[in-house]
Order: C-alpha cells, then sequence, then structure tokens
C-alpha cells in the first residue's frame, strides 16, 4: 500500500520535528529566506507563537503513516495569499510537498495564490508548476541563510483555471 499524505492542524508536539528539519544546511540554503539562525530555539518558538496566534494563516503538519515530515503555511501578505511549505530533507524526491501543497490549496478560498521561490531552487519551482502555480514576476533580497542577495521568481496560482474564464 502506497503512503498518504495528509494535511490536520499544527499541534504542540510538532514544532520539535519542525525545528529539527530546520537544522539542514542544505535545506537552509534552498529555501534561502529561513531564520538568521536555525539553531535559535526561542526565536522559532516565538515565529511559531505568532503564526498559530494570527487567525489568517493557516498552517498544517504534513504527515505520511503518521509521521510529521514537513508543513504547510497560507498566509496574507497585503491582498494575497502566500503559501510555503518545508518537507524534512530525508524526504524530499517523494512528492510529499506537492502532495501537501495540492491539499492545501483545496483548503482555501478560490482566489489568486502567490508563492516565491529562489531561481536556483529547481525542485521547489517544478513543486509549484506542478500545482499549477506561474510565473508572474520576479523580485530579490538579502538571504540570511546564503549570505547574499537572491532572485527569485513570484509564482501565481489563478483564481480559476485558464480554460474557466472565458465562460
Amino acid at each position: 500500500m502506497a503512503s498518504q499524505v495528509r494535511l490536520r492542524p499544527v499541534r504542540d508536539e510538532d514544532l520539535s520535528a519542525f525545528f529539527a528539519h530546520e537544522q539542514d544546511p542544505q535545506a537552509n540554503w534552498m529555501a534561502a529566506f529561513g531564520p538568521k539562525d536555525p539553531t535559535d530555539r526561542a526565536a522559532f518558538d516565538a515565529h511559531w507563537a505568532r503564526i498559530r496566534a494570527d487567525p489568517r494563516i493557516v498552517p498544517r503538519t504534513v504527515t505520511v503513516d503518521g509521521e510529521v515530515v514537513g508543513r504547510v503555511v497560507a498566509f496574507p501578505v497585503g491582498e494575497h495569499t502566500e503559501v510555503s511549505y518545508w518537507i524534512d530533507p530525508a524526504r524530499w524526491g517523494r512528492g510529499h510537498a506537492s502532495a501537501a501543497l495540492a491539499e492545501l490549496l483545496r483548503e482555501l478560498p478560490r482566489r489568486a495564490v502567490r508563492a516565491r521561490a529562489v531561481k536556483d531552487n529547481a525542485a521547489s519551482l517544478s513543486v509549484l508548476r506542478k500545482c499549477g502555480f506561474a510565473v508572474v514576476g520576479e523580485d530579490s533580497g538579502y538571504a540570511e541563510s546564503r549570505g547574499t542577495e537572491v532572485e527569485e521568481y513570484v509564482l501565481e496560482l489563478p483564481a480559476e483555471p485558464a480554460d474557466q474564464r472565458d465562460h
């Protein structure tokens, strides 16, 4: 039987797994816009307390066969909703990010949703494209985990499928 990706609300006990996932240097480099100090548990806990206290944010724990393998989050940025995800690097390449993001998108109201990915993060760009996102712009910013300015793509999932807009 194939493993199934499931989402559920974030629980207190999930935070230790999330923190452990962020300790991987390669994952931090790829994500680029992570915390300044991924080993700072107090800052991590404060960040997650803010996320979980804000009713506009939709945080979900990603599980496979009952094991926490990551998280997906939808959050407001101006007039848009943006999404992000983080999967345990030990689980990369198994389709968990794509499945989790697709599931989260089914929970959200039907409107345009955006995401961002560093231009050299081919895996994340692939996840977003599999879920229907398309590049709509570019941006740049200082990435703490890389110690330099990086370029990123801004991607968008339209509010409705392209073939539905003209009808």
